[in-house]
């Protein structure tokens, strides 16, 4: 079976934070036409957001990504790898 590729587009878009628990993503509306935003929305738009729960499975299978990490700590207290 070939390697599972990561989608070049969600790679560009999206990073996953250090223990997989959350996949960060920019603000969209930030790109052109900034003049006629408001300052204060192109200021508030500097903050990035996370990806919402309903939508983080498919960005997770387009970034080959798996779901959070396990600890010993979890697993020593019953849980399932």
């Amino acid at each position: 079976m070939p390697k599972m590729k990561a989608h070049s587009g969600a790679k560009k878009r999206f990073t996953p934070t250090g223990g997989n628990t959350k996949i960060k993503r920019r603000c969209q509306n930030k790109n052109h036409l900034l003049n006629g935003k408001p300052r204060e929305r192109i200021r508030r738009l500097r903050q990035g957001g996370y990806v919402g729960p309903d939508k983080e499975k498919a960005v997770r299978t387009l970034l080959c990504v798996g779901g959070p990490k396990k600890r010993k700590t979890d697993l020593a207290e019953g849980g399932n790898l």
